[in-house]
């Protein structure tokens, strides 16, 4: 059998079958996940690189560290062996972690390294995925019937002539949201890039270089990093550093929009699960489908509860421990908003220490930006000069299931909302025999995708059947309306003010039970983690 890369004892899957029940296309989080509950099927993952840890490991920075604390990111079954380490892990310890996750459920087995998918065809005929009922019967998908075929280019042989094709009955798309195609921003003609006499380069660009190239690339030049969500902040702290030498530059941020950045878990003194993961702290928070007088309830408590209660206490507590008004960095709209939508930064640690000593600026751009022969200029003719300008502008990772997916499924990607219409996070009610994870936003999005896979798993196993295709899809329209009720920012599917209830759903389906804490005090007053949600 093949090796992983660098791991001589973990034996991968060496040959695919030409029909096979389960494919799982893709090696990081979901994609363990995803084997780990489908291994009764024996599935295939293709993953396209040499190694397991999809971003983790092929699209962070040298000084990438989680957003959570390590017992909030931990699958159920499996801690961390130093969990009350109180700092937050380094990309490289996450790696460690999943490869160990890897070796303890032999998911090894599974694994198709260099295997990249470019093509998938449906076999189900033109009006399978357009039925009453998902899939046809919404229930039982394995039927013994292929219903997908997956083209595979392995190694170098990334051409059309060297596509091989095998058959499943079931896909799970795990590809996720992150990395491999980079979100780039669109100018009018003549102020573009193309204009510009020094380097332009997207943060997935950056991810690739090696700790020397970066500092060689960076130090002594004009900087201007667009963005200011958490992989632009952390580039715009890495250029700091490699610019603390004698002629160094300071390193222009510019922001568009201002969002909310923390910079620990820590809120006055109290733990951050306290204001957001516990059932009483998520009571009155919109949620989907809730009915007429839960949605007055959330209504009327709203100011008082979120706007002058919970995100006040804790904007009070940003705005003095961090200089955000000394650098005109307060954003207008209340922290839940941001916590809403997936969009809380934490800060690296010393980041506002950078800006004191001048090696981080930030510069406004709210109207808008494009570039000039020396810089780029803003819409009110605000000139910043620059030799280097990095675009943290994010990614397209619904374009990477455009680009495989047949017509004409590749145009349901995205529904009215802009977010995926997958039901339970999981499920797109049009596309029959495939499933969807790790495309859902949380605090914690491990936790999200090992729940949504166990989930899944039920279904494959007949555990429960599905609503109507009609059903699922006002299900889906009912999370858009709570995101848009919640957040200016919710053409985003993040699920982080109502997660509780999200979980009680999968529960409620799979017949387990929904209360998981040991009595009534703890299951009001506790805050939920992955811990609660170990199958017995």
């Amino acid at each position: 059998m093949a090796m992983a890369q660098g791991q001589g004892a973990r034996a991968t899957r060496e040959a695919v079958p030409p029909v096979s029940r389960v494919a799982i296309i893709g090696g990081g989080i979901s994609g363990l996940a995803a084997a780990k509950q489908m291994a009764a099927y024996d599935p295939v993952v293709f993953e396209a690189t040499p190694s397991v840890g999809g971003v983790w490991k092929h699209c962070v920075y040298r000084t990438t560290r989680l957003q959570t604390p390590r017992p909030d990111y931990e699958f159920s079954d499996y801690s961390w062996k130093n969990r009350d380490d109180p700092s937050f892990p380094t990309h490289t310890e996450i790696v460690d972690y999943l490869e160990g996750y890897a070796d303890e459920f032999d998911l090894w087995r599974y694994i198709s390294f260099g295997s990249k998918v470019v093509d998938i065809r449906f076999l189900g005929g033109a009006e399978a995925g357009f039925t009453e009922l998902w899939s046809g019967t919404g229930k039982d998908p394995l039927r013994g019937k292929p219903m997908w075929e997956v083209g595979i280019v392995t190694g170098d042989s990334n051409t059309v002539q060297n596509v091989q094709y095998y058959k499943f009955e079931f896909v799970v798309m795990c590809t996720g949201k992150y990395g491999d195609v980079p979100r780039m921003p669109v100018f009018p003609p003549g102020k573009g890039p193309e204009v510009f006499k020094g380097t332009v380069m997207h943060s997935l660009d950056y991810c690739k270089l090696s700790e020397e190239e970066t500092v060689e690339l960076m130090r002594g030049r004009k900087v201007v990093v667009v963005g200011y969500k958490k992989s632009a902040i952390d580039l715009a702290n890495e250029c700091a550093q490699a610019n603390q030498v004698k002629g160094g530059q300071p390193c222009t941020m510019l922001v568009r929009t201002l969002h909310w950045v923390v910079p620990s878990y820590s809120i006055w003194g109290l733990p951050f699960s306290m204001f957001y993961s516990t059932r009483l702290s998520q009571l009155f928070y919109e949620r989907p489908n809730q009915g007429f007088f839960r949605s007055l309830l959330c209504r009327l408590m709203s100011p008082l509860i979120h706007r002058a209660g919970v995100s006040k206490f804790i904007e009070s507590y940003l705005s003095w421990k961090l200089p955000l008004g000394k650098y005109g960095l307060t954003p207008d709209h209340p922290f839940v908003e941001d916590y809403a939508s997936c969009q809380m930064a934490i800060l690296p640690e010393g980041f506002f220490d950078m800006a004191d000593r001048g090696l981080v600026r930030f510069q406004r751009a709210s109207a808008g930006w494009c570039f000039s022969e020396n810089g780029v200029v803003l819409d009110d003719g605000t000139k910043v000069e620059a030799d280097l300008v990095f675009l943290a502008t994010g990614f397209e990772g619904k374009d990477k299931l455009r680009e495989v997916l047949p017509k004409p499924f590749r145009d349901l990607v995205v529904g009215k909302s802009s977010m995926m219409p997958l039901y339970r996070g999981t499920i797109h009610p049009l596309i029959p025999n495939m499933a969807f994870v790790g495309f859902v936003e949380s605090v914690s999005n491990l936790h999200t995708s090992e729940l949504r896979c166990r989930w899944m798993s039920g279904l494959l196993e007949g555990r429960f059947e599905l609503p109507s295709v009609k059903a699922m899809m006002g299900h889906v329209a009912g999370e858009a309306d709570a995101m848009r009720r919640t957040t200016r920012f919710y053409r985003r599917h993040c699920i982080s003010t109502y997660s509780i209830h999200d979980s009680d759903g999968m529960c409620s389906d799979l017949g387990s039970a929904t209360l998981r804490k040991a009595n009534w005090i703890a299951e009001l007053f506790a805050p939920y983690n992955n811990k609660d949600y170990k199958e017995q």
